[in-house]
Formats: C-alpha cells, sequence, structure tokens
C-alpha cells in the first residue's frame, strides 16, 4: 500500500533496481550472442537465457500496467525482442537445422514421449487383440472393422487360393497393390488425425489407434484362419513396422497435448498446451519422414521382396535401426 503513495518516479527507480540485475546479466548474454559467440555459451548460460527472457517479458507487463516511465519500457520492449529471437527464432542455415533435427532434436522429443507411446501402443495392441478375438469368433464381425473398400476382396467369402495369390510379390500382386496403397493412406490419414485431434482431451486419438489396431487384427485374423498368417505377417511387417510405429508416435504426440489440456498442472491450460505441442510437433515432423520412408518400403521394398523370410529380415532390420536411433545411447555434441 505504501507504493501507493511513491512518486511515479521513485516507483520506476525501486522496480529497476530491484530487478536490474538480471536485465543486464540478459544484455550481456544477447550481446555475445549477437557477436557470434553464441556457440562459447556454457549450459547454464543458454538455460538461463529463457528464464530471463520471461523474467523481463513479466517485468516489461507490469511496467505497461503501472505506467512507469516511457524510457524504461522501451528498454524492456527492446531486450525482450533481442532475447525472443534467441529462444524462438530459427539459427542457423537449413542444413545445419536440419542436421540438428535428424541427430538430436527429432529423437530427443520422441524419447521424452516414452509414455505416451507406450500408452498408445498398448492401445493399438488392444484394438487388434479385440478385432481379432471378435472376427475369430464370428467372421461377420469382418466388416464392422473393414471398410469395403478397403477390403477389395479380401474378405471371408474368399477362397483361400485368392487370399494366398493376393499375398505373392511382382506382377501377382497388382490386386494387392491398390490394397497397399490404401492401407498407407488410411494409416497416414489415422497418424495426422490423432496427433491434430489430440486437444480434445486424448479421447478421439485414443479411439482412433484403437481403431487402427482393430483394422489390423480383423486383416490378420482373416489370413490366420486360412493358414496363412506367416505369409501375411511378412507381407504386412515389411513396411508396417516403419508405417505403424509412425502412427504409434502420432498418437503419442496427441495423448501429449490432451493429457497437457486436462490436466495442467500450476501451469495455464494453453500455456500446458503450448509447451506440450512444440514437443509433439518435433515428433510428428519426424512421422512424416517416416510415412514417406513407409511408402518407399510399400512401393518398392514389398513388390521387389516375394520371399516372405526376406520380408521378415527387412521387418528386423527396420525395427533394430528404428529402435537404436530413437531409444539408443547418444554422445552429447561437444561445444566448442
Amino acid at each position: 500500500m505504501s507504493d501507493i503513495r511513491l512518486d511515479p518516479r521513485l516507483k520506476s527507480q525501486r522496480f529497476r533496481q530491484e530487478r536490474e540485475a538480471d536485465w543486464r546479466r540478459l544484455e550481456r548474454l544477447m550481446d555475445r550472442v549477437e557477436k557470434g559467440s553464441a556457440a562459447a555459451l556454457t549450459d547454464d548460460e543458454i538455460l538461463a537465457i529463457p528464464v530471463l527472457y520471461r523474467s523481463t517479458l513479466s517485468a516489461l507487463s507490469v511496467a505497461r500496467a503501472t505506467s512507469l516511465d516511457r524510457g524504461l519500457i522501451a528498454y524492456l520492449e527492446t531486450l525482450s525482442s533481442r532475447a525472443y529471437f534467441f529462444v524462438y527464432g530459427a539459427r542457423g542455415s537449413l542444413r545445419a537445422n536440419l542436421a540438428e533435427f535428424f541427430a538430436g532434436g527429432w529423437p530427443a522429443a520422441v524419447k521424452g514421449l516414452w509414455r505416451e507411446t507406450l500408452v498408445s501402443a498398448l492401445l493399438m495392441t488392444l484394438g487388434a487383440l479385440a478385432a481379432a478375438w471378435l472376427v475369430g469368433q464370428e467372421a461377420d464381425w469382418y466388416y464392422a472393422f473393414m471398410p469395403p473398400e478397403m477390403s477389395g476382396g479380401r474378405d471371408p467369402a474368399a477362397s483361400t487360393a485368392a487370399l494366398k495369390a493376393t499375398l505373392a510379390g511382382k506382377a501377382e500382386s497388382d490386386g494387392l497393390s491398390a490394397f497397399a496403397t490404401f492401407l498407407f493412406t488410411h494409416n497416414a490419414q489415422i497418424a495426422l488425425l490423432a496427433f491434430a485431434l489430440g486437444f480434445a482431451f486424448c479421447v478421439p486419438t485414443a479411439l482412433l489407434v484403437l481403431y487402427n489396431g482393430a483394422v489390423l487384427g480383423a486383416f490378420l485374423t482373416l489370413f490366420i484362419s486360412r493358414g496363412l498368417g506367416v505369409e501375411a505377417g511378412g507381407w504386412l511387417l515389411i513396411h508396417g513396422v516403419t508405417e505403424l510405429f509412425a502412427v504409434i508416435l502420432a498418437g503419442a504426440a496427441g495423448l501429449k497435448i490432451g493429457w497437457a489440456m486436462a490436466f495442467p498442472g500450476e501451469q495455464r491450460r494453453l500455456d500446458a498446451a503450448t509447451s506440450a505441442g512444440r514437443q509433439a510437433a518435433t515428433v510428428m515432423a519426424g512421422v512424416v519422414v517416416m510415412l514417406f520412408v513407409a511408402g518407399l518400403l510399400e512401393g518398392f521394398g514389398r513388390q521387389l521382396i516375394a520371399d516372405t523370410a526376406a520380408r521378415y529380415g527387412v521387418a528386423l532390420v527396420s525395427a533394430v535401426i528404428w529402435g537404436a536411433y530413437f531409444y539408443g545411447p547418444r554422445r552429447e555434441a561437444a561445444r566448442g
């Protein structure tokens, strides 16, 4: 209450004295960055910049709200703008940014979502098991999970010989190629929707991942019932390891945002969603890359590799590569 009776100039002076040390520190760090010495910053200094930036923004907000002197407001606005471009701006060339993304940004974001990834994988597995049980009990359940345009004649009414023929490669695979393309498009749409709808408190994301698992469960159960499970697994997994992992990661990204919306903790709901969204967006940028790789495997690898054992070999190599890339130990890049 005593501040109310103070002269505005005294209020401004006291306000500045209490916070000026942080402003000066941020200013010195920005001077070094702008002179091209960002690489020489220590880890503690880099971590301090966002904290100092937010503190400066808070001070700027108070200064504006209480009508402190315009010189101080102008100083804080300039300092905040300089720090903003360091905290949020794109630094370095496109090539350097891409290298940073693939070398550390993407795998670190994926690794940070390991809980959501586990939940997403469990949801897909649950969907597959539920559909497999229902189709195993009554074949007509297959039509409830598999849209007619996606089935393309590969349904319980088809003969075993006809189903087996669709698993062949090269010339005999024309019919299944259309299905494979549709399946890829379907999975890509599921991935994008699972991420985009995550803000709705996880529910649409969880349902989409469950449904995607149900489609796979129904498809595999049909072929297993005809003694073609091993062949169908090889046909699916040669590209499915990459494609399905991409869907799982997209689901994890959506769940991350949805959980932040539902349980923001001490943050405001919008701030929590924004923070989660940055990490989730990094994961989704990588998911697009994975879907592109899966498309190449689907378009070329499966058509050129007809041997079931070789298909499983490619699937295993894909699983090892993605697992090592995302979850393997990684050396920190040296600063200098």
